[in-house]
């Protein structure tokens, strides 16, 4: 677990490819922002997290505990839940929008496709 990267990750890089290739330009990372979000494009004042689906929690098949320690491995994710929420919350009473990509609306291309369309529509 510890060679899994918080950065650069290939969804993120999937998105910013998208995201150059229609022309919009944005920074990576800024941790000046709560929760150091990984896409900003400061013109829409829009922040995109793309979220694993394990580290996250989400309800989907790739966020499959695994079987030892349990107990660590739910408090850690209900933490980092809480966490999210309460990064979202503050990003959002600082006027930014805030858009949450998880991983497996990346890993289909056809979701992928329409996801990146979504958010194309959210940002203009």
């Amino acid at each position: 677990m510890s060679s899994i990267r918080a950065i650069e990750t290939k969804p993120e890089i999937l998105v910013r490819k998208f995201l150059f290739s229609k022309g919009l330009r944005f920074r990576k990372n800024v941790g000046t922002l709560s929760g150091k979000p990984d896409i900003v494009l400061p013109k829409y004042n829009v922040i995109i997290f793309i979220h694993g689906c394990f580290w996250h929690g989400h309800k989907c098949k790739y966020a499959k505990l695994p079987a030892t320690r349990k107990k660590f491995w739910q408090t850690k994710i209900f933490s980092n839940q809480s966490r999210d929420k309460a990064v979202k919350k503050e990003l959002k009473r600082d006027g930014w929008r805030v858009i949450t990509i998880w991983q497996c609306e990346i890993k289909n291309k056809e979701k992928a496709k329409r996801k990146l369309a979504s958010v194309l529509k959210a940002i203009k």
